[in-house]
């Protein structure tokens, strides 16, 4: 329990430093209390954990992925410390091979979520206000989430349980799973370089924009703040661009490869890396090829490493690795979208019932054609060895 607690209480006192740092920067202190600082910063470690806010009577539901990010590496860090704590209860490897029941890491487990909920729970007691409305559901719902999809695991590897387990599944899942990791990875770090190169562009877009607003030092070093914690938001937009689907930035609009829709914006310095209104190049189109070149090539990178003969198994790897980490990225575009203000601004998101479509479909079928020429490469190998 104090494991899950200590995961979620160093992010929420990151955020109350930046939440008070926030207050002074903005105004030299000369308007409010520092503890109007720290209800911001507690604010904000809630609505990365899915609460939302409302402001002004308008509900915010946009979730800051890079506070959930940093939470989820918390509860890594810790889960991983835990695992390795309780690592020598419960059975050994050979008594679970012979069948024993384990209970070790679904209990530390539920230690763990019952002491992160706990830290969220009364986070949301204390700086939730009438005007604000966070939603104590919603908090509960991430922090069980992220307990499941995070801290289970890290316990299962800190405690060594998760080798043990990986030794019971099919070879060609693990496999999978692994190409998953490395596309899924690839995919976004691409996916960022773009995102960077669109905003370097036309940085003056955003200069100007932060000239209009009037900033001083300490407003420019918020602004910068809160454009970082998005970022990870923005990377999922711009993933779903590159897939072909794109995304909207209010009702009525779509950024896309094939057509640019864009109506009034918000003034804020991270929407210059939007393309032009209009008709965007003709080779932008040629985009929508990327994702399943790309599948390949980390596909027959991974299968070079770990070979195998059988063109059926090769196929197999690269089609289910390539359709889960489409299906991963489905997930991060489907949590970086949400309302961000009022009117036309609650449909901002990318178009995910379609980037599920694109992805799964673009990584699989790239996958299924880098695992069988890695495969044909293999056996074109071994004839060749055996002939000479």
């Amino acid at each position: 329990m104090a494991g899950g607690a200590g995961a979620a209480l160093g992010p929420l006192l990151v955020c109350l430093a930046l939440g008070v740092s926030g207050w002074f920067l903005t105004d030299a202190g000369a308007h409010g209390t520092p503890s109007d600082g720290l209800r911001v910063g507690a604010l904000a470690w809630l609505m990365g954990h899915g609460s939302g806010v409302q402001v002004d009577g308008v509900a915010v539901t946009a979730v800051p992925l890079g506070i959930t990010l940093v939470a989820a590496w918390a509860l890594w860090r810790l889960g991983r410390r835990v695992g390795e704590a309780v690592s020598h209860h419960g059975p050994d490897a050979d008594a679970i091979s012979d069948g024993e029941r384990d209970w070790t890491v679904p209990v530390a487990g539920a230690y763990l979520a019952l002491g992160y909920v706990v830290v969220g729970v009364l986070t949301h007691a204390l700086g939730a206000t009438a005007a604000t409305a966070p939603s104590a559901g919603g908090v509960v719902a991430w922090s069980l989430g992220l307990c499941l999809l995070v801290g289970l695991p890290a316990l299962a590897v800190g405690s060594g349980r998760a080798a043990i387990w990986s030794s019971y599944l099919p070879p060609t899942l693990v496999a999978a799973a692994g190409i998953a990791r490395r596309l899924l990875a690839t995919w976004l770090l691409l996916a960022a370089l773009v995102l960077l190169a669109a905003f370097l562009v036309d940085i003056g877009t955003a200069a100007n924009v932060m000239s209009q607003l009037h900033t001083g030092a300490g407003d420019v070093v918020v602004v910068s703040a809160v454009s970082l914690l998005l970022a990870p938001n923005a990377v999922g937009f711009a993933g779903s661009y590159l897939l072909g689907p794109g995304f909207t930035v209010g009702t009525g609009t779509l950024v896309a490869p094939s057509a640019v829709v864009l109506g009034p914006l918000p003034m804020f310095p991270l929407l210059a890396a939007l393309p032009d209104n209009g008709t965007p190049p003709g080779w932008t189109t040629a985009l929508v090829a990327l994702p399943p070149v790309l599948a390949a090539v980390v596909v027959a990178r991974a299968l070079r490493r770990t070979p195998t003969l059988r063109l059926s198994e090769g196929a197999l790897r690269g089609c289910v690795g390539g359709a889960l980490a489409g299906l991963g990225f489905t997930v991060l575009a489907t949590l970086a979208g949400g309302a961000v203000g009022p009117g036309r601004m609650r449909d901002v998101a990318p178009l995910a019932g379609e980037v599920m479509v694109h992805s799964i479909a673009s990584f699989g079928l790239g996958g299924l054609v880098g695992g069988l020429l890695v495969t044909v490469w293999a056996r074109r190998a071994l004839r060749d060895a055996d002939t000479a």
